[in-house]
């Protein structure tokens, strides 16, 4: 009886084939605008790469698309450290261009009061 488990063959690639993985990481987001955020998070954000954020507005949960415009090293100490990355929303739609903008502008009707 075979151990075999794969549903397919693999084959081994001679040499180097490039390739790229998304893995989820926690960010907290401590500036957003209605075309981006500044994002801290412990592990660091290359420029100009593009990863899909997920946002949490409210009860609105939203997926978007962002550009890494600038990453820095935020907090340092011996434990752990801390990045903070500028973010641009890209491809966005209008219903979350609306979403975001209505967020904002609910977040500063009740800072007013």
């Amino acid at each position: 009886m075979s151990r075999e488990k794969r549903q397919a063959e693999r084959i081994e690639m001679l040499g180097e084939m490039p390739g790229a993985a998304t893995v989820a990481q926690p960010i907290t987001i401590r500036e957003l605008s209605r075309t981006g955020a500044l994002v801290e998070s412990a592990t660091p954000l290359y420029v100009d790469s593009v990863h899909q954020f997920r946002l949490t507005l409210g009860d609105h949960a939203l997926i978007v698309r962002g550009r890494v415009a600038h990453c820095r090293i935020n907090e340092l100490d011996q434990d752990r450290v801390m990045y903070a990355a500028g973010v641009d929303f890209v491809e966005m739609s209008e219903a979350a261009a609306q979403l975001i903008a209505t967020f904002l502008e609910s977040v500063k009707a009740e800072r007013r009061t």
